[in-house]
Parts: structure tokens; C-alpha cells; sequence
């Protein structure tokens, strides 16, 4: 039975064939400017928004603006996840995405700190907000389409749809961080760094086509009639509570580790270890290569042993990886370092992510899923994944020594965070509901 219907019909198949590229192709090009930001923010934003004479405390000020955009998420997760509920998740798909593009083309035209002084660090930080807007209702309202699409034998191989796109998404975006970061300083400080940017005007036009093709879902549609009276949120809160503290819990854990994999140790590299840039952000090109085997990998061994298993296993794994990591890139030899991004970002964080797509969807009804994906994700990963890396690079540079004993421990803490709340799973008592609900109606 489909949580939250009464008389759930199979999904169309021709319908099901229009939605995966749609949530791929959309995830893709929302995503490749979310994280292009990251790298631009650990790598270049310092030295261009944030001169300060001291190139730790500019990249801390980058990194600041980075961490803006996920305090901005939350209020995006809110809300569109509420209007995705009411008026439907392929408009609000739509709107997200061009706000997405246009605000990430505009950062390719700012100028910069030499140029209007305290003006371009402020324009930046506006832009920022606004990207964290639109990524804030990008993955749970992918998520919901492609889940409510699905049916019983394939929630886990649709649902990890929209993490194949975030991981197509960051492969390009590194592969263009390594090309750019393979020139000169000077054209990259220059305007190398502007070229992906500006290209996003022309990537938001092929995007916003696409999603405008995708169908509504069908568990939606059954639900229209209800929707004009209906408060997702309070009903969320009130009803749905629980399904929102594990998807809380389980962003916070995942947002704090992937980030930290990702983004901060780029910084952590070039920074405190005199790594070449290219080779940490070749690295994540090699691992983003990596997760786009893995994805539907994990997507299909979630139907086969349960998407909880793999989010669980997924834990385990983060807490085995914690100072292992540290050791290879401490190596200084490119191939562990390489090897460790692998590991982390390649297989690690994409399998637990490609397995959310099922087990966080599983939380909620159809009435307010895009509510509590929205609102959980959102909210979680603004104490996380914005945080984190700044956190990290903040206690690496404190510590005697730029010792990151204490970033393994975030990594195992955040592992427990998924752990746990992935045993709260909230999917078999939401059956129990459906079907009492469905006899008290007969």
C-alpha cells in the first residue's frame, strides 16, 4: 500500500520513463552550481572577496559565505516544500531551478573586492542566499517525484534517481574546478573562474525545458481534491513529527560527514598540507566518477535488502573511515590521497545518500512529504553541512601541529547521528495508520 492513499493505482510507465531524466537532468544542473560554489569558496573566493593579508583567515571568510547559503536552505525547504505539497511538486521544481541558475550566473558577473570594496563581499553573500533558497527545495521535492513515481519493488532504485543527478552534478563540477585550477594563477584569479558560472544562463534554459516536461506525480494527483484546505506543515508537526526528528538526525549526521569529506578537505590540503589544488579537486572528480557507479548500485540493494540496511551499513563505514582518511591525505602522496576521496565520496557518501531517496520518503504520507523532506533536510543541514567544514577548518587551525584528531571525532559523531535515527524508522507505524484509516472509511 502507498502511504497516505486509500486506493493507490500502479504508476504509468510511460510516465515513469519521462520522470528519470527529468529528476536527473534537473538534479544535475542545480547541483553543479551548488557545489562549483563550494570549491570556488575553499580555492579562490578568498583571495578576490576576503583579502585580508592572511590567506587561512580570507579562506575562513569564504567559507563563511558558503555556510550562509545553507542558513538560507531551511526557509526554501519550508517553503516550497509547503507549496510543493499544496499546488504540486513540478511547479515548484521549475521556479527553484531558475532561481538556482540565475542567481549562480550572476555570481560569474560580480565584481570584485579590488574593485568596489566591501560591496562585493555583501553582493555575494545575497547571491549565496539566494542559491541556498532554491537548493533548499531541490532534493526533497526531487526526491518526492521520483519516490511517488515508484512502485513497491523499485521506490529504492527511482528514489536514488535524485542522487545519481547530485553526483552527475558535482563530477562536472570538479572536472571543471581540475581543468581551471590546471592554468595559471593569474587566468584563474583572473576570469577563469567566472567562465561556469556565467555558463549557468545557458545551463538554466535546458533545465527549466526539462522539468517543465516532467509530469505531476500520481499519489499527488489523487490527493488534488483535498489540497486547497489542507496545511502541510501543521499537519506535519502535529501528525508527522516523528518522521521529522529521523529525517532531522539523519541530515544533521550526513551533511556534517559529506561536507566535510567534500569541501573542507580541499582547504585542508592546499592550506595546511601544500597539496596543488588540482590534485584534491582531481581527486573529488575521480570519486564523483566513482558515485555514479555507486548510486544505482546502492539504489538496487535498497530493494533488495532495504534501504535501512544500507543507510546503517553506510554509518558503520563513516565511523571505520574516520582516521584512516586523515592518514592517506597526510600521506602526501597522490595516489592515497586520491584513494581516500575514493573511499569517502565515492562509495561511502553516495550509497547512504542514494539510499535517503527511499528511507527518508518512507518517513511520510503523500499529504506532507515534500513538507517534512523540505523541511527535515533543510533544516538539519543548516546545523550541519554549512557548519561543519568551517568548524573543521576552524579547530585544524587552533590545534598545535594543525592536528585533525578532532575532525575524525566530527566524523564519528556524525555516524552516530545516522546510525540511530535510522533505527527510529518511521515506516511500518505509517502503514498501521493508512490502514486504520482505510477501515474506519469502510
Amino acid at each position: 500500500m502507498t502511504l497516505g492513499s486509500a486506493a493507490p493505482a500502479p504508476p504509468d510507465p510511460a510516465s515513469r520513463k519521462a520522470v528519470g531524466p527529468a529528476v536527473v537532468i534537473g538534479s544535475a544542473l542545480e547541483w553543479f552550481d551548488f557545489y562549483l560554489y563550494a570549491s570556488m569558496a575553499a580555492l579562490v573566493f578568498g583571495r578576490l572577496f576576503f583579502p585580508t593579508g592572511d590567506p587561512t583567515t580570507a579562506t575562513l571568510g569564504a567559507m563563511a559565505t558558503f555556510a550562509v547559503g545553507f542558513l538560507a536552505r531551511p526557509f526554501g525547504g519550508i517553503v516550497f516544500g509547503v507549496l510543493g505539497d499544496k499546488f504540486g511538486r513540478k511547479v515548484v521544481l521549475s521556479v527553484t531551478f531558475l532561481l538556482m541558475g540565475i542567481s549562480s550566473g550572476l555570481i560569474g558577473l560580480l565584481p570584485t573586492y579590488e574593485s568596489v570594496g566591501l560591496f562585493a563581499p555583501l553582493l555575494l553573500v545575497v547571491l549565496r542566499l539566494l542559491q541556498g533558497l532554491g537548493a533548499g527545495a531541490e532534493l526533497g521535492s526531487a526526491i518526492a517525484v521520483a519516490y511517488e513515481h515508484a512502485d513497491a519493488k523499485s521506490r529504492g532504485r527511482l528514489g536514488s534517481l535524485p542522487a545519481l543527478g547530485v553526483n552527475i552534478g558535482l563530477f562536472a563540477s570538479s572536472l571543471t574546478v581540475t581543468v581551471l585550477t590546471s592554468f595559471d594563477e593569474e587566468f584563474l584569479y583572473s576570469w577563469g573562474w567566472r567562465i561556469p558560472f556565467v555558463a549557468s544562463f545557458a545551463l538554466v534554459a535546458l533545465g527549466f525545458w526539462v522539468r517543465r516536461q516532467m509530469p505531476e506525480t500520481p499519489e499527488f494527483e489523487r490527493e488534488a481534491s483535498t489540497r486547497k484546505k489542507s496545511q502541510p506543515l501543521r499537519s506535519l508537526i502535529r501528525s508527522d513529527w516523528r518522521g521529522l526528528a529521523v529525517v532531522l538526525a539523519i541530515t544533521v549526521g550526513y551533511n556534517g560527514v559529506s561536507y566535510v569529506f567534500k569541501t573542507f578537505s580541499l582547504s585542508y590540503l592546499t592550506e595546511f598540507r601544500d597539496v596543488a589544488a588540482n590534485v584534491g579537486s582531481f581527486g573529488i572528480t575521480l570519486a564523483s566518477a566513482c558515485a555514479i557507479i555507486t548510486v544505482p548500485i546502492a539504489g538496487r540493494l535498497c530493494d533488495r535488502v532495504g534501504a535501512k540496511t544500507v543507510v546503517m551499513v553506510g554509518a558503520v563505514a563513516t565511523a571505520a573511515l574516520a582516521f584512516p582518511f586523515f592518514w592517506m591525505l597526510d600521506s602526501g602522496q597522490n595516489l592515497l590521497i586520491w584513494a581516500a576521496l575514493v573511499l569517502a565520496t565515492g562509495i561511502v557518501v553516495p550509497a547512504m545518500l542514494s539510499a535517503q531517496g527511499a528511507f527518508l520518503s518512507q518517513q511520510f504520507p503523500t499529504r506532507t512529504r515534500a513538507s517534512g523532506l523540505g523541511t527535515g533536510r533543510e533544516v538539519g543541514g543548516a546545523f550541519s553541512g554549512g557548519l561543519a567544514p568551517l568548524a573543521a577548518l576552524a579547530l585544524v587551525s587552533a590545534t598545535p601541529g594543525h592536528s585533525t584528531w578532532a575532525v575524525s571525532l566530527m566524523f564519528v559523531a556524525g555516524a552516530a547521528f545516522i546510525g540511530v535515527a535510522a533505527m527510529f524508522d518511521q515506516a511500518k507505524r505509517l502503514e498501521s495508520r493508512a490502514e486504520q484509516q482505510v477501515a474506519e472509511r469502510t
